[in-house]
């Protein structure tokens, strides 16, 4: 993807809201966007599992995490299903692992923070819907965009 977030944010101020400066870099892709689908799950990745086994289509997986820190929602395995079905990252609010094999993915990811612990798998969460953190609502179909200075979120495309 060819765009920067700053540009966005000066070109479409009104249109753009700013994600709080909270996430880290893990993936193989530090600037990655595109529509949102959302996972709301906590300590839980089924779902995030069950949405990147999907065609991603370009999009952006943003999983809900409740902000946790006990558990990984993300890892090696399922950042490779993503990058193999044409998904352009993963925003996490929560924690991934495997961070040295996440590096090499192909894939666009950012979290909070790592943990060596997965998740217990209950397959409870909930798929596409709205959510909220960080100073922002994830809308699914809106369009996130991620770079080195940030993450940004706007109704329609702006590239």
């Amino acid at each position: 993807m060819n765009f920067k977030t700053a540009d966005l944010c000066d070109d479409h101020r009104a249109a753009v809201e700013v994600v709080e400066p909270m996430f880290r870099d893990f993936g193989g892709h530090t600037t990655f966007g595109g529509p949102i689908s959302t996972v709301r799950a906590l300590e839980d990745n089924s779902l995030v599992r069950q949405a990147l086994k999907e065609p991603g289509q370009g999009r952006v997986l943003v999983a809900d995490g409740g902000g946790s820190l006990r558990c990984a929602l993300l890892g090696d395995r399922l950042a490779k299903f993503a990058a193999e079905n044409g998904w352009s990252g993963v925003l996490v609010y929560g924690c991934v692992r495997d961070a040295d094999e996440l590096a090499r993915i192909d894939l666009g990811v950012k979290a909070l923070a790592t943990h060596p612990m997965k998740t217990v798998k209950r397959n409870v969460g909930q798929r596409d819907v709205a959510v909220r953190f960080a100073g922002v609502r994830f809308v699914p179909g809106a369009f996130l965009y991620a770079d080195h200075d940030g993450v940004i979120v706007a109704p329609t495309r702006l590239d």
